[in-house]
């Protein structure tokens, strides 16, 4: 088709060209001759031949080229079907390969049946001969000894039964008695090797804390104008400040550490600062909770430290932390816990087990006791609550949950951390029963006001004698408040043991504020 149209352009384009030719020499020189037609209309066929020519020239070319491409292309086809007819081939021998033996298994496992089958008669045939012989040679033993194969089985039994359990007896109290004197003597040692190796510093925690004040006159402005700094102060911290004829000196006391402790900052920053007054108490107050919380973060940490672990969940560093502020039986619990770390990896590295697990589970042992009121039940069962939530092993959870025996020990570590922890409790003037058991029973009482609904915050005062308990304004009205505290010493009536009697107050508090522009 391309050489068609070609060809077809060159014969206009030749005689178009004539045709202007003759147009122009016919207007140039009129009286042209026919020799010049004739000299010119051979000159445009000899032009047309030409063009011709090479169209022809140029058609043959792309033909060629085609009729190469187009016998490339089929001898690749014919490659590609016969590598796919190889292929298919093969395929058909595989399979043909396969079929056979799978027909020559077939065949195998036949004759394989068929021999079992013989086998399994012939099985059958020699059992029931051995069991007719058996009958009569037990029926000729029976009748040649007197007894019956029932009664000889028994006699026999007892007699091995007797010898047996007599040397099992003495052999079971040899191996216990030399056990026991091993393990003994073993315990021993590696308790004495903890106790020597590891000697820690203790000092009993007390109740009241004394705050050291410049002057008597600062100690006036503490209290306020008919003390209403003092019971702000109180109303914040939930402590109790004692106000004596000591000069230069106020006595904070409070059953909860923290608590205590962010009083005593609290007055601290107060004396420094100067300018005191409830809104200012309340601002400090604050200030100092976030300054302990540092605090309690930063012990924890160093106490993670200490012990060489790694990797401590931080709100389990926090929790670690807040024990630097609690005690148990008077004993300070972050440093009985750091205790209990260092013995049970000293024990453990004698037993030749895992001093990193140790000392970890040792360490978080008590975990459950640095959370809030919040949190119901055992401190075992929580602190292992709480440290399989932020990721620690099953084995450490186990021990924490263990430690006190409320659950089965179930491994060497479990039982290590028990005994590390009694090592610990065990050691002379680590503990006091009395100030232990006084604090549970403030502990109880604020518990039980904290049940009843719209109270906000409760704090047991003057020794356990006074409970003051702050309600919120917008679910407890003026009557409610009366009502509640019926109820409350109803509760603690009912729920609680005491000496004498304790007062309930109930603080119902209605703040309104605007700004002056």
């Amino acid at each position: 088709m391309n050489i068609v149209i070609l060809i077809a352009v060159a014969i206009v384009g030749a005689g178009l060209g004539w045709w202007l030719g003759r147009k122009g020499a016919t207007a140039a020189a009129p009286a042209a001759t026919d020799e010049s037609i004739a000299k010119l209309r051979s000159a445009a066929e000899a032009e047309a031949a030409e063009i011709r020519r090479s169209a022809e020239l140029a058609g043959q070319e792309l033909a060629a080229k085609r009729k190469t491409e187009l016998d490339d292309e089929l001898r690749q086809r014919k490659g590609e079907l016969a590598k796919r007819e190889e292929a298919l081939g093969q395929r058909e021998r595989d399979l043909e390969r396969q079929r056979k033996d799978h027909e020559r298994r077939a065949g195998d496992l036949d004759k394989r049946e068929r021999s079992a089958e013989g086998k399994a008669k012939q099985v059958d045939a020699a059992l029931e001969k051995a069991e007719a012989a058996q009958a009569a040679a037990k029926a000729r033993l029976e009748e040649v000894a007197g007894l019956s194969a029932d009664a000889a089985r028994a006699r026999l039994e007892d007699a091995v039964r007797g010898q047996a359990q007599a040397a099992a007896a003495a052999e079971i109290k040899r191996i216990t008695d030399e056990a026991e004197r091993e393990s003994q003597a073993r315990a021993k040692t590696i308790i004495a090797t903890a106790i020597q190796r590891y000697a820690s510093e203790f000092v009993h925690e007390r109740t009241v804390a004394v705050v050291t004040l410049p002057s008597d006159d600062m100690k006036g402005r503490l209290i306020g104008r008919e003390g209403r700094n003092i019971r702000a102060l109180e109303a914040a911290t939930g402590i109790d400040v004692i106000i004596d004829d000591t000069t230069e000196a106020l006595t904070i006391s409070c059953f909860n550490p923290v608590r205590r402790e962010i009083a005593r900052l609290a007055i601290g920053a107060l004396v420094a600062d100067g300018r005191i007054h409830p809104t200012r108490i309340e601002e400090v107050v604050r200030k100092a909770e976030k300054d302990v919380d540092k605090v309690c973060r930063e012990a924890g940490e160093q106490a993670v430290f200490d012990l060489g672990l790694h990797r401590v969940h931080p709100e389990l560093v926090r929790l670690l932390g807040q024990l630097k502020l609690r005690s148990s039986y008077a004993q300070n619990l972050l440093a009985h816990s750091v205790e209990v770390g260092y013995l049970a990896g000293i024990m453990a590295a004698e037993l030749g087990q895992n001093v990193k697990l140790a000392r970890r589970a040792g360490l978080l042992h008590d975990i459950g006791k640095g959370v809030d009121h919040e949190h119901e039940g055992d401190h075992a069962d929580i602190g292992a609550q709480l440290a399989r939530k932020h990721g620690e092993s099953p084995k450490v959870c186990q021990a924490i949950a263990a430690h006190h025996g409320t659950v089965p020990a179930t491994s060497v570590l479990d039982h290590l951390v028990a005994a590390a922890n009694e090592l610990s409790a065990a050691r002379p003037g680590a503990r006091r029963e009395a100030l232990a058991s006084y604090i549970k029973r403030l502990e109880d009482v604020e518990a039980i006001c904290r049940r009843f609904t719209g109270v906000g915050k409760a704090f047991a005062l003057q020794a356990g004698r006074e409970v003051r308990v702050m309600v919120q304004s917008d679910q407890v009205d003026d009557a409610g408040a009366v009502v509640m505290s019926r109820e409350l010493a109803r509760a603690i009536e009912s729920e609680s043991s005491y000496p004498g009697a304790v007062r309930v107050v109930v603080v119902r508090e209605t703040r309104a504020s605007d700004y002056a522009r």
